[in-house]
């Protein structure tokens, strides 16, 4: 397996690695789960560490057993760090939620399939939520949606930093489709005029939300 850069952390001591293997959507069987506590006490890990991205990270390897520890996970890496899409957070959804109104599950695995660690201008966080309540904290992620018993809302440009910035709310009442496609638009026309390390929410503020807007609807925006 090729270890990816972007999956491994240094650690504060400066001496010892954290690890972590990609967890799509937070979904994890029990296999799994126990491949990862075994690979964790094979290697004496430090801890475990449950992510804000709903994976687990393996803290605490010393550098000579990172390589060996990801031959023996086997698992996709985790993009952790990088400019690049770090992971898709999404909520049950109407697959197990009694007040999901779309079915955020489903999507989520979509939008994990196509975008986990594709390049761009800066980091990206993405979330679907199958209601108003937004479990998956839609307002401050880069790219989401959010679902009502009208379709989806797609939202862009959340920050949840030092600087914080609440998502805009780009488009309503989406079928699938027309919300998958917006979508890609969204992260099209980011990772074509967005600046180096420049969040999206950023990028919004610079060129104005009606030009975005008009960009992801396939339109022009008015002068």
């Amino acid at each position: 397996m090729t270890i990816q850069e972007n999956s491994i952390v240094r650690q504060r001591d400066k001496e010892t690695y954290a690890v972590v293997p990609h967890v799509p959507c937070g979904v994890i069987t029990p296999d799994t789960l126990r491949k990862i506590a075994d690979v964790s006490e094979k290697y004496e890990a430090a801890a475990l560490k449950i992510t804000s991205a709903a994976r687990i990270a393996i803290v605490g390897l010393k550098e000579e057993d990172v390589a060996k520890a990801w031959e023996d996970l086997a698992m996709v890496p985790g993009q952790a760090v990088g400019k690049v899409v770090r992971s898709i957070k999404a909520c049950p959804g109407t697959t197990f939620c009694s007040m999901a109104k779309q079915d955020a599950l489903t999507l989520g695995m979509t939008l994990d399939e196509k975008y986990h660690g594709m390049e761009l201008p800066s980091k990206t966080k993405m979330s679907v939520s199958g209601c108003q309540n937004q479990c998956a904290e839609n307002c401050i992620k880069d790219a989401s949606l959010a679902g009502t018993k009208n379709g989806w809302t797609l939202m862009a440009g959340g920050i949840g930093s030092g600087r914080p910035r609440l998502a805009d709310i780009i488009a309503e009442n989406l079928e699938t489709e027309e919300a998958l496609a917006m979508f890609d638009r969204l992260v099209t026309y980011y990772k074509e005029n967005g600046k180096k390390l420049e969040r999206l929410g950023r990028m919004i503020d610079r060129v104005g939300l009606d030009v975005v807007k008009a960009a992801v609807a396939g339109e022009k925006a008015a002068a």
